[in-house]
């Protein structure tokens, strides 16, 4: 059951920002599977206001307006808070956003994505706020949403891997059957921009005293086991590093259709993170002793959840050089959250899966329909107003 109470400490907090001539802004949602998709709604959300209040959604309110989360909300809520862009989080937000709670926090306006969100009955989730003024709109991140990384884990395709235009083959949806797709839910293809990494990059340089922490990894399907691993990593240090592999070495590493997520999305998604300062894009599967002394690096650590990704390939063990060189070190990872877990879970409950995605995309789609008939009925009302008026 969704839980009235007032985070008082958030809504404190909110109040000091409107009496010093700030503006509040209100988002949320389920964040099931937190993505970048997610992190650039708060990106965009964040950029309207001064500062940002996220709601989270229960697992209990998601099951009943829209079927099973992936993730439980414990790891949905430490995800969302792990978001650069996030200042506050409101835990068991009401799914139904409506006045009462944004005045509850001091808001000025509430903010989502452009795509549908509606409840079991088809209750449009914003309907009060829109209704009032309060409710402003950005734009969707196209080519990602947690139905299309479902779907990617049940088709078990490499399509994600390729910067190509996909073939019709890799597009079976879950709707299997249906002629049409919701443009907000059909499996789609992300290609990255380097303004969109700008966007997502922070603008702080390591200084000559800071003590660099270096972390590598695939980060697929970035979790909250790779965001605890990244916090006590960060504690090492004043910067950390980040190391990200290319899609060829994690699939040659791990096989079937890893990466799950290609580069770009794998990249914007540990950028998203509070405790990143700096990535290298397709990063070496062994550092060497050269890039540690041209980076300045103090430390090169990996997590305990996932010591079984430490493999040689042609011939290189990982670490090694860094091992002999006195920098490496195996850190306590606080989660044992991976992604294989993840992946797990969803070929574990494969058919409710599916089930929610046509739901989903039935709704959405069902929606839209009825926007067009709408949108046609008062074009033509307009039309013969305009006759008549002759």
């Amino acid at each position: 059951m969704t839980s009235n109470a007032v985070n008082q400490e958030i809504a404190d907090r909110c109040l000091a920002v409107k009496k010093a001539g700030g503006i509040v802004v209100w988002t949320d949602g389920c964040f099931d599977m937190m993505h970048y998709g997610h992190a650039n709604a708060l990106r965009q959300s964040r950029e309207l206001g001064t500062f940002l209040v996220v709601g989270v959604h229960s697992d209990e309110e998601i099951r009943k307006n829209k079927g099973p989360p992936v993730m439980t909300e414990e790891e949905r809520y430490l995800a969302v808070e792990a978001c650069k862009w996030a200042d506050a989080v409101v835990r068991d937000a009401p799914y139904v956003t409506s006045l009462a709670v944004l005045d509850q926090y001091h808001v000025d306006f509430c903010v989502h994505g452009d795509d549908l969100v509606s409840t079991s009955d088809g209750t449009d989730c914003y309907h009060e706020v829109k209704q009032a003024g309060r409710f402003r709109t950005v734009k969707r991140t196209e080519g990602v949403s947690t139905t299309d990384l479902v779907g990617r884990m049940l088709l078990m395709t490499k399509s994600h891997h390729r910067s190509s235009p996909p073939r019709d083959a890799d597009l079976a949806s879950m709707a299997a059957g249906q002629a049409k797709h919701s443009p907000y839910t059909g499996v789609s293809h992300f290609i990255t921009t380097s303004r969109k990494i700008v966007q997502f990059s922070n603008s702080r340089e390591a200084k000559p005293t800071d003590k660099i922490v270096y972390i590598d990894g695939a980060w697929d399907l970035f979790h909250v086991g790779h965001v605890e691993a990244l916090r006590v990593a960060k504690q090492l240090g004043d910067y950390l590093l980040v190391g990200i592999h290319d899609d060829h070495t994690i699939n040659r590493a791990k096989g079937e259709n890893h990466p799950l997520m290609n580069v770009h999305e794998r990249v914007l998604s540990v950028l998203s993170c509070k405790y990143v300062d700096e990535v290298i894009i397709g990063a070496p599967w062994c550092i060497t002793p050269e890039l540690i002394e041209k980076l300045h690096i103090s430390v090169v650590v990996h997590g305990s959840a996932d010591l079984e990704d430490i493999i040689p390939l042609d011939g290189q063990v990982p670490y090694e050089e860094a091992k002999a060189g006195g920098v490496f070190q195996i850190i306590q990872s606080p989660s044992t959250l991976t992604t294989g877990a993840i992946i797990d879970r969803i070929i574990a409950n494969r058919l409710a899966f599916e089930t929610r995605n046509r739901k989903k995309e039935m709704k959405e789609l069902q929606a839209i329909n009825e926007e067009k008939d709408r949108v046609k009925r008062q074009r033509a009302d307009d039309a013969a107003v305009a006759a008549n008026g002759k």
